[in-house]
């Protein structure tokens, strides 16, 4: 499997606080069959982390990836980052002052749980219009496609990527997140399921758990697609597949 969104590189966000905690992450991550993990702190300078390319942060990546060597731990780190959406990001993206997934065109992105849709589809557009694929971490924890998934519907017409959370599926993140979740992984929206994890105790990179429901619920094939081949067409920089999606309405 491969994990494209996490928290796991340490002392940048609210995810992992130390390097011990990052190779317990990665621990648990390899003792499921992660193979990848992508590293994606938060660029969310309202939230006080604003992270950007720069040589510290890249000492991290670096410091990181040795360690994980040196305890033998079989997961291949990649760089990445969740965006938090704003005007500047379709140029910082182009000045590469961002992290895209593996060095690609496609990049992961998140909004306000409250926000505004109209400024979602326009923030998404001019990001596609500067050459960049928008990744959509957890569409069903806004509140505007609990409302209404036929907007999912939309963005997956529109080719951006619907990233799940592990979290939504298993019930982790309320009944509203979890329903929505279901929904747009049965009407074929959703390109990738992940584990937004942020810690080794607390939303953990642990995937077995949520294999086995896809699996039995949507079928190998499908729960193989949302865990493995689409996230390695993300870091590839390959077109997403998936199944003919299909409306609420």
């Amino acid at each position: 499997m491969i994990d494209i969104h996490s928290h796991i590189l340490p002392g940048v966000d609210d995810g992992a606080d130390s390097t011990e905690e990052a190779l317990a992450m990665l621990g648990i991550a390899a003792s499921c069959g992660v193979s990848t993990i992508v590293a994606t702190p938060h660029f969310d300078p309202g939230s006080g982390y604003d992270n950007v390319v720069s040589s510290s942060l890249e000492d991290r990546f670096r410091r990181l990836e040795y360690s994980a060597g040196a305890e033998g731990i079989p997961v291949k780190l990649v760089k990445g980052m969740e965006i938090f959406a704003g005007e500047d990001v379709p140029y910082m993206l182009g000045d590469g002052r961002l992290w895209t997934l593996g060095g690609t065109k496609y990049f992961l992105t998140e909004f306000s749980f409250t926000e505004d849709p109209d400024y979602c589809r326009e923030y998404l557009k001019r990001c596609r219009r500067h050459g960049f694929k928008p990744v959509i971490a957890h569409p069903e924890r806004y509140v505007f496609i609990q409302r209404d998934p036929q907007i999912a519907y939309e963005w997956c017409r529109e080719g951006y990527g619907l990233q799940i959370n592990r979290g939504s599926l298993l019930g982790r993140f309320g009944e509203e997140a979890e329903t929505t979740s279901e929904r747009l992984v049965r009407h074929g929206l959703v390109a990738c399921i992940a584990s937004d994890a942020h810690g080794a105790d607390r939303r953990s990179t642990y995937l077995k758990d949520v294999k086995e429901f896809l699996d039995s619920e949507m079928g190998e094939e499908y729960s193989d697609l949302l865990l493995n081949r689409n996230p390695a067409r993300i870091l590839a920089g390959k077109d997403l597949l998936g199944f003919e999606p299909y409306p609420f309405i």
